[in-house]
């Protein structure tokens, strides 16, 4: 006899074993349903007697059924318990955290005299939570308005609950009233994807939010700062750009919202300062880059440094041979805070005057990130600018500012936090995956 054949008896004797048992267990449920009772007599629970023809086989099967689901019972009581013990664990360590004194970062102590009120719209976003953080540092009251667009409220978490720090959930579009004594308004979407995403609510950002801001200096007699941008310049025929120059924009090209619309920003302070003598200060801020800038905003830092750190192919728009100058976040906080506490009132140009092309910084990300991402060329951008460079004399001379981060220095502090945010993205990814996988019916 042959293996094969064996096996099939083997088989066939086991399938019916297995089937005898099923209708044996068959029999029994059927016999337990309609014969087993239980019955209740003067508060005494009495199970019902056994039917004088059931066989010991049947008996077995109900005893061992019983004995299962008394288990599974209990087993869930205790589930039961176990849920609820952590549900009031769960509340207990709510009640410690609401109880225990958050630890902030180091604040200076200033008396009323010197504290300010100060207003940042925008204040959860990149640039705006780095402000936060120095004015906080400094000891002044810090009101931050974001409509979370762009902005996140992790940016700012550190600060929240403290004595001098607020957040209002707020679109600057509509108007605000509030006590303050200085404004920096940086609310608006800053990247092409995102302000090219919503082009009529970007230039109500730029020009409603930006009456509303000035009207509110007005009213509460505060200073203002209004950030502006190097795209002011568009796509510039004279290099370095100075202030005075008076930029080569396109009026109904895709990028229009944003450079019109910060065009009319800065012409809508600068008749709010001449016809209701209101403070203003325009900083035209050029490429600027460093930790919690949006992962997915499509700059040219972001995406080579997100395309490194995957491996993927390092994309350059164009020929490679346009530039740009980029400075770290913090020396721009350190020209914007200057630049609000002078009395200078004409647009100052903040940026970094060392000029890099654009082919020259993809292969420095190649070389600070590592692994085996390649360079590619890809379709140039419509309207992308070809030179962008700042001249900074006004700064310097006036401000008594330039910048300080080496490029290297900024980008290894921008590249370890884009990794930590991929990683972080990849737990929280794979966390999900478990719990929807957990739980599909």
């Amino acid at each position: 006899m042959t293996a094969t054949k064996k096996r099939l008896k083997i088989v066939a004797a086991i399938s019916l074993l297995l089937l005898l048992l099923v209708y044996l267990y068959r029999m029994a449920s059927v016999c337990i349903s309609g014969k087993a009772a239980l019955s209740v007599t003067g508060g005494e629970e009495v199970q019902a007697k056994w039917p004088p023809t059931e066989s010991p086989l049947q008996r077995s099967l109900q005893m061992a059924y019983e004995e299962q689901s008394s288990l599974i019972r209990e087993q869930k009581a205790e589930l039961q318990r176990t849920r609820e013990h952590l549900a009031r664990l769960e509340e207990q360590v709510r009640s410690l955290q609401t109880s225990t004194p958050r630890k902030y970062p180091k604040v200076k102590y200033l008396n009323y005299k010197n504290r300010k009120r100060i207003l940042i719209t925008g204040g959860a976003g990149f640039v705006g939570s780095h402000l936060v953080d120095d004015l906080m540092v400094q000891g002044h009251e810090v009101i931050v308005v974001d409509n979370f667009f762009t902005g996140r409220k992790r940016n700012v978490e550190h600060w929240l609950g403290h004595e001098n720090f607020e957040l209002i959930h707020h679109d600057i579009v509509n108007p605000l009233f509030i006590e303050i004594d200085e404004i920096y308004h940086l609310a608006s979407p800053a990247s092409p994807p995102h302000y090219m995403y919503n082009p009529v609510k970007t230039i109500k950002t730029n020009t409603m939010g930006t009456i509303n801001v000035l009207g509110l200096a007005k009213r509460v007699m505060a200073k203002v700062l209004i950030a502006s941008t190097s795209e002011v310049y568009g796509d510039p025929t004279v290099h370095p750009q100075p202030e005075t120059y008076w930029g080569h924009v396109n009026p109904i090209g895709p990028r229009a919202c944003y450079d019109e619309g910060k065009r009319v920003s800065e012409t809508l302070s600068y008749a709010y300062a001449k016809q209701e003598k209101v403070q203003v200060r325009v900083a035209r801020i050029f490429n600027t880059y460093g930790p919690r800038m949006h992962m997915n905003d499509g700059r040219v830092v972001s995406n080579f440094i997100l395309q490194a750190l995957r491996n993927e192919t390092i994309t350059v728009y164009g020929n490679g041979k346009q530039t740009r100058s980029f400075q770290y976040v913090s020396d721009l906080v350190d020209g914007m805070i200057a630049l609000m506490a002078s009395n200078y009132t004409q647009p100052v140009n903040l940026g970094n005057p060392v000029e890099q092309t654009i082919g020259e910084f993809a292969e420095i990300i190649k070389q600070l990130v590592g692994g085996p991402s390649v360079i590619k060329q890809s379709k140039a951008m419509e309207d992308d600018p070809q030179r962008r460079k700042p001249d900074i004399t006004r700064a310097r001379k006036l401000l008594h500012w330039e910048p300080k981060v080496p490029l290297e220095t900024g980008l290894q502090r921008t590249i370890s936090y884009f990794r930590n945010e991929l990683a972080r993205s990849d737990r929280f990814q794979e966390s999900s995956n478990k719990y929807f996988d957990t739980h599909t019916p």
